[in-house]
Order: structure tokens, then C-alpha cells, then sequence
């Protein structure tokens, strides 16, 4: 086992390690004693299915595939099990894929095609709660329902012109949450002028959620090779050759799952399709029964504001607070004291009684977000053979066993009525100016910054 390294760039490195440590996370302190999983690939294989990643996007596909067709997918996994993007997240399950509002889909695509994306987004969401349900307490279920706060007052009207859309076209039962309202029975944010509440959303230990998946496949018969990096692709033959340091995996079709972890050089089709984004996360001590009246934290629903560089939190079942927000631009600089003091910041501001108390957890990890800010889960191009799921921009926890599913659904051939939306019709978009996309990063976030400050 090699020792987890906190500078890790997808950007820069070519894969994300071998056999690392995870991130010291809430998460990994508390989930429990992990599932067995298979040795590292220790010799050369030939595989119908090869998933690259063991994270919620791989699980799921591997478990659809064995259990609506049949397929028992090789599982390769660089590190140890869920050790990016799900072990490191916020636990928040959202009704929603992708960065885009509904009312921003409207504008993008008109009403009938968002109609139906939101029946498909529904469907996820609903396979997601079976699961959830189907795991019981073991991975912490809490809440029912998302609060949307307005981190400023002008918001608000943005928010109830959302609520609206999505009662009347939707069909989708949100209502606004005036600040009286919102302090008297969810919380007091000190910044907050009001909400929307959606009527789903559920909040879970995503480590202990990714165990459950694991143990589910693993019970039909499903490989998980962990400690085996892909370090080299190639095709020959029409079959996928995938080089790991123990041996060479000869595949039918790929897929790939490894989010915002994808290193630039894993394949010329996926290479530089989204923009790797860091996100850091705290999580305080255990709160008192007095800090938390004081705090008026009366709800334990998931939470987002309505900030472009969005800040997500909630009070945890074991009444610590976790909270997350953007974080450097860069690997390099991940570790630097600024970032953990803008959100530690954040967090004192938005609850001033909390100024002082003890962050006992701190970690931060990379989200892959498209350029065009939705998800894909495609065939690279026709025939290739070579399927990903990924762009989910920080709403990957729900959405992650829907792409999952559809990527199951794809790799095994069935033909479906969901094909001509727009997150399984086309690839992600490649960035125009590869070279400069972390310049205009900076640009964008100093932009956005000033944008989050306006009345």
C-alpha cells in the first residue's frame, strides 16, 4: 500500500497511483470494516467486460450487468475500493444531473425534450431510492427533501420563478420557503433570506453506501481487482488491451468510471472532455445539544445556497456538520491553508455560534464538471466498444446508479426510448482551448466570486 498522495492532478499525472490510501476522510473513519475484494490482476486475462473504476459509476454498471443480463463484469480499480470521488464527497443524493437547473434546461432545449429528461432523471432517482431502501441503516439514510437557500436576497426571486416552473410544467412539488419560515423549522444561516424545498433528496454515509454496492456484486460473482492501475490502452484485433502493472486485460468493451479521477492520458476519446474541479470538505466535533439549538439546526435535509461556487452542507447523524465548497485550481497548490480558511469561514459565517469550533475532519477531492455543465453516458463512437459515464458535476451521488444503469443498459445492446435525449446522444464536449482551460478557471472563479457577493 502506498501512501495516499494529497497533491494528485488528473491533469498531471498520468494515473491517479497504485494501491494508495485514501483521503482522511469522515468517511473512511467511520464506514466500517471494508468488503473483501479480489487480488490485484496478477497475471494476463481475457474479459468480455472490463469497468475502469470502483467507485458508484462502476459498482452500479457491474451490478446492472449481472443482474439484468447476466454479464459478470472484471472490475479494475487503481487504488483501493471507491477510493476517488466517492469516499470523498458530501454524501448528498439530489434529484437532479448535472449543474443545470430545470428552468436552465427549458432555455437550452424547450420543453418537451426537458419533459422527458426529468421523467429520466425521475426514474434514476427512484432506482436510487430503492437502493437505498434495499440497504436500510447500515448507509445512513437521513432526510427526505433538498433545501435550496438563497445566500442573498435577490435570489429569492430566481428561486420562486424555479418553484414555479417546476410545479406547473413539471409536476414536480418544490415550494418556497420565505425566512421566517426557513428559521423557524429548518435552520438559521445567518446569510440566508430564504429557500426552495424540493420534496426529494436523501442524505447518506457514501462510503458505507459503495460497501453495500460492493457486497452486492460481489455476491454474484463479480471481480474487483483493486491495486491495478490502467497504465497503458490499446486496440488490436477489435479488442480493447488494457496494461496494469500485474498484466494485460484483453476486453470486448470498456467502461470507464472513473469521474473527475480520469487521468488526460487514459484515452485519446475521453481525454480533456470535462474540467477537473477541486472540492474541499469539513466536518466538525460532535455538537452540543445547546449548539445546535443555538445554531437553529432543526433539519437534517440536504443543503445547497445558491452561490456559483455553491456551498453544501448538513447536520450529520451523529450531529457533527459537514460541509464543502470549491477549492484550488490546481493539485499542487490543494494543500494550501487558504482554502480550508475560505470554507472553514464560510462555515462560522453562515452559523456566527459556531465561530471557533473544533474541524475534526478535512479532505478535498476532484469532481468532474462538463463544459457544458450536463452528464454523458455514450459509446465514444459507434462500435468502438468503449463506454464512459461522467460529468456529473458534483450530483453524482443519486445520479451516479442511473448512469450506471444506462451504461449497463448500452454495453449489453437493449434498445431503449431514452437514446435521442441530449445526455445519451452525443459525446462530452471537448474544451476549445485545451491549454488554457486552468487560466480561464482562475478567470471564471474570480468572476463568479464577485457575482456570489452582489445584493
Amino acid at each position: 500500500m502506498t501512501v495516499y498522495n494529497p497533491l494528485y492532478d488528473p491533469l498531471v499525472d498520468s494515473h491517479p497511483g497504485q494501491g494508495s490510501e485514501y483521503a482522511p476522510t469522515y468517511w473512511v473513519a467511520t464506514a466500517g470494516e471494508p468488503p473483501q475484494l479480489d487480488s490485484p490482476v496478477g497475471s494476463d486475462m481475457d474479459v468480455d467486460v472490463a469497468i475502469i473504476g470502483a467507485g458508484f459509476t462502476g459498482l452500479a454498471t457491474a451490478l446492472f450487468l449481472v443482474e439484468e443480463y447476466g454479464i459478470k463484469a472484471v472490475v479494475l480499480e487503481a487504488n483501493k475500493l471507491a477510493w476517488g470521488c466517492t469516499s470523498r464527497n458530501g454524501g448528498q443524493g439530489q434529484f437532479n444531473c448535472g449543474r443545470l437547473s430545470r428552468g436552465q434546461w427549458v432555455k437550452r432545449w424547450g420543453e418537451a425534450i426537458s419533459l422527458r429528461l426529468h421523467q429520466d432523471v425521475k426514474e434514476g432517482y427512484e432506482l436510487f431510492k430503492n437502493l437505498v431502501s434495499r440497504i436500510g441503516d447500515y448507509c445512513q439514510p437521513q432526510g427526505d427533501g433538498h433545501l435550496l437557500v438563497a445566500h442573498r436576497a435577490a435570489q429569492m426571486t430566481k428561486l420562486e420563478q424555479e418553484s414555479e416552473l417546476c410545479n406547473k410544467l413539471f409536476g414536480y412539488g418544490t415550494r418556497i420557503l420565505h425566512k421566517n419560515d426557513l428559521q423557524q423549522h429548518y435552520l438559521n444561516d445567518a446569510e440566508a433570506h430564504g429557500a426552495l424545498l424540493e420534496p426529494e433528496g436523501i442524505g447518506v454515509h457514501p462510503l458505507r453506501l459503495a460497501y453495500a454496492y460492493t457486497r452486492m456484486v460481489r455476491e454474484q460473482g463479480v471481480t474487483i481487482h483493486p491495486s491495478s492501475p490502467v497504465i497503458s490502452w490499446s486496440n488490436a484485433g477489435g479488442k480493447h488491451k488494457l496494461i496494469t502493472p500485474g498484466g494485460v486485460v484483453t476486453a470486448d468493451r470498456v467502461a470507464v468510471a472513473t469521474g473527475g479521477y480520469t487521468s488526460a492520458g487514459l484515452h485519446e476519446d475521453i481525454a480533456y472532455r470535462y474540467m477537473p474541479i477541486l472540492s474541499n470538505s469539513v466536518v466538525t466535533r460532535v455538537l452540543t445539544a445547546d449548539e445546535i439549538a443555538a445554531a437553529g439546526l432543526k433539519t437534517k435535509l440536504v443543503i445547497t445556497d445558491t452561490r456559483n461556487l455553491r456551498f453544501y452542507y448538513r447536520l450529520l447523524p451523529d450531529n457533527r456538520l459537514q460541509m464543502g465548497t470549491r477549492s484550488a485550481i490546481t493539485g499542487k497548490d490543494a494543500a494550501n491553508n487558504k482554502h480550508y480558511n475560505l470554507l472553514v469561514q464560510g462555515l462560522y459565517r453562515k452559523f456566527p455560534v459556531l465561530a471557533g469550533v473544533e474541524i475534526a475532519y478535512s479532505w478535498w477531492g476532484w469532481v468532474d464538471v462538463s463544459h457544458d455543465m450536463m452528464p454523458r453516458i455514450v459509446e465514444s463512437h459507434k462500435g468502438s466498444g468503449l463506454f464512459y459515464s461522467c460529468g456529473y458535476g458534483g450530483n453524482g451521488v443519486a445520479f451516479s446508479i442511473h448512469g450506471g444503469k444506462r451504461m449497463a443498459d448500452q454495453i449489453a445492446g437493449k434498445t431503449t426510448n431514452y437514446e435521442n435525449l441530449p445526455i445519451y446522444n452525443s459525446a462530452l464536449p471537448r474544451h476549445p482551448l485545451t491549454p488554457f482551460r486552468r487560466l480561464g478557471q482562475r478567470l471564471f472563479y474570480r468572476y463568479y466570486a464577485l457575482k456570489d457577493m452582489l445584493p
